[in-house]
């Protein structure tokens, strides 16, 4: 359910910029998606430059992300004439560097969000070290009037590659959807207990051998797709994979589990953790930026042994887990979201809110 728009605030024109859209399903994907509708819902006119504009060829090694091939200059020119209040750029793929270029070149200011750990990314996709890419990194970010960043770790990170300016703009929670009364699956009935889930994109970056090589007794279940699937289910034939969920479905994937375990070191968040939370689902991951922010001693626990992670998280209270998943609010993201936005509108983009504590 979306609140009222902020007091005060009038209306904006906005165009977000994004590499990263339907039909791929991911984090980005669901944040910018999620911010979307609430901005429209406040009565923003949200505009979304993305490779459904375009044609696009396959990413390499990673067919389901779509590269776009916009013509020279038509990305500045659909800016043009959308001649938005704000400018966001999400991504750093072509359409964000076209969009980046366009801004710089028309002295027009905008903002960009570090939503993945690119050089880690790349790094466990390419072989190549992580210090290879930080260069690429700072360079698009720089001249942005704000990089939106969701945790505080991350944000030490970017600070210690000498990038600055960093605004946080948190993720949330549908609770009308995520919830601990969701109905589990019937696929878990017959399995024997405890049910370590990982839910999110099937795919290397996101270290699920990790998780499916360890030794904890029980059932692992892994919800979700994509490309890394095919090559896991042979590797790891006990594991049961439930392929993609949405809605109260997936809702019931979490609340029917009594562990959500999240391997990636490669996420700047982990909203898959929120939503676990919420259906009461204690989560187990290692000490890395996403988890260190998002997990309590009360809620889930961290370790570099994920075995022992999944351990200790199974003692936690899962009222304790519902209660903290509920705390993470779409409504207040999305008034991060506008305070960073870099506009000349009174009431947006005054001060930068401090990174919490």
């Amino acid at each position: 359910m979306i609140g009222p728009r902020p007091a005060g605030l009038a209306p904006l024109t906005i165009a977000i910029v994004t590499d990263a859209w339907h039909p791929q399903t991911n984090g980005v994907v669901r944040t910018l998606s999620t911010t979307l509708e609430v901005l429209r819902g406040w009565g923003h006119r949200v505009e979304v430059i993305s490779p459904r504009d375009y044609a696009s060829v396959p990413c390499p090694t990673y067919p389901e992300i779509r590269l776009a091939l916009a013509p020279p200059g038509a990305v500045g020119r659909k800016l043009a004439a959308l001649a938005p209040a704000a400018v966001h750029i999400a991504t750093e793929g072509p359409l964000g560097l076209a969009a980046r270029r366009h801004c710089l070149r028309k002295n027009i200011p905008f903002t960009t969000a570090y939503h993945t750990q690119f050089p880690e990314y790349l790094a466990r996709r390419t072989g190549m070290s992580p210090a290879t890419f930080w260069p690429y990194i700072r360079w698009f970010h720089r001249p942005a009037r704000a990089i939106m960043v969701a945790t505080r770790s991350v944000a030490d990170e970017l600070r210690a590659q000498g990038l600055g300016r960093l605004h946080h703009w948190g993720r949330g929670v549908d609770l009308t959807c995520f919830s601990p009364d969701a109905t589990p699956p019937g696929e878990y009935a017959a399995l024997p207990r405890p049910i370590m889930a990982y839910v999110g994109r099937v795919s290397v970056e996101k270290n699920i051998e990790a998780f499916l090589a360890c030794n904890y007794p029980g059932t692992k279940v892994v919800v979700g797709d994509g490309p890394a699937r095919t090559a896991l289910e042979k590797r790891f034939p006990q594991t049961h994979f439930l392929g993609l969920r949405s809605g109260r479905e997936l809702a019931g994937c979490y609340a029917g589990a009594d562990v959500l375990v999240f391997p990636s070191r490669t996420d700047t968040f982990g909203l898959v953790m929120v939503e676990a939370l919420a259906c009461g689902v204690p989560v187990a991951a290692f000490p890395v930026a996403g988890p260190v922010d998002i997990v309590t001693e009360r809620t889930g626990a961290l370790s570099e042994q994920i075995e022992r992670a999944i351990d200790a998280a199974l003692y936690c209270n899962r009222k304790d887990c519902a209660a903290h998943g509920a705390s993470f609010s779409w409504d207040v993201a999305t008034r991060q979201f506008l305070a960073g936005l870099a506009t000349c509108e009174a009431g947006y983009g005054a001060n930068l809110i401090p990174l919490p504590a």
